[in-house]
């Protein structure tokens, strides 16, 4: 056994997925590129850790402390913490202090440990307490909505929210949704077609900067464990085909 993901989407307007995550005889894996910020939490050996995770630009290798039990939240796209703006947390983290199998500390105050049933109540309590906030601009951008303000205007507050650029976030979700695709067995030039690659080479690139795999490795499941829950059947990839100019 590898890395043995489950994973739900949320009906919560700050979370877009919840997922859980059992490790066993693995010590390393491929972590692959993502533009959510995220809290995990996680158990081993009968320790308790919490941490903030920020979004990643590039694939990459990654421990993973075997036999661990993790719990994760992925926020929506433009979520932000008030302890950190997200550009300081890109392609890293903050792992969360005094974190015990009940409590973490969070942003200055102490707050329950969710499990994967209750993660949106204390997303609620974190969005009333003010630690949680988000910029509505950058969600009606997603929607495909076109904002009466410039587009320099909309590209520097979705920097501000997101630590990325529309046009990052968009590749790295497309590239996700790709790994997907590949790993339910669709062929690379339907991929091709369905997600607007100029070609197969061009998919090809993007499934190695963003993914670390090719698309026989997605499609046979080789390459080692993979931080990512190749079995989901989302649909977020719908929600960023917005124009880029």
């Amino acid at each position: 056994m590898g890395l043995r993901f489950e994973t739900r989407r949320s009906d919560s307007p700050w979370v877009d997925t919840l997922w859980t995550c059992t490790s066993g005889r693995v010590t390393s894996m491929t972590s692959v590129a993502g533009a959510r910020l995220g809290l995990v939490f996680w158990q081993q050996d009968g320790t308790a850790y919490a941490a903030v995770t920020g979004p990643e630009t590039r694939a990459g290798s990654a421990p993973v402390p075997e036999g661990a039990v993790f719990t994760g939240i992925d926020f929506a796209v433009g979520t932000s913490l008030r302890m950190a703006p997200a550009a300081e947390l890109i392609d890293g983290g903050v792992a969360l202090p005094d974190t015990s199998r009940r409590t973490f500390r969070l942003d200055g105050t102490r707050w329950e440990t969710p499990g994967p049933d209750d993660a949106e109540a204390l997303v609620e309590r974190l969005v009333r307490a003010g630690v949680l906030g988000r910029d509505p601009l950058v969600a009606d951008v997603l929607r495909g909505h076109r904002p009466a303000v410039s587009q320099r205007t909309v590209e520097r507050r979705f920097r501000a929210a997101t630590g990325l650029t529309r046009g990052a976030v968009r590749q790295i979700e497309r590239a996700r949704t790709a790994a997907r695709l590949l790993a339910a067995g669709e062929p690379a030039a339907g991929v091709t077609a369905k997600l607007d690659y100029f070609d197969e080479p061009h998919l090809a690139r993007a499934l190695r900067t963003y993914v670390g795999r090719t698309a026989r490795q997605l499609r046979e499941g080789t390459g080692g464990a993979i931080a990512l829950d190749v079995d989901q059947r989302l649909t977020s990839w719908t929600s960023l085909t917005m124009p880029l100019e």
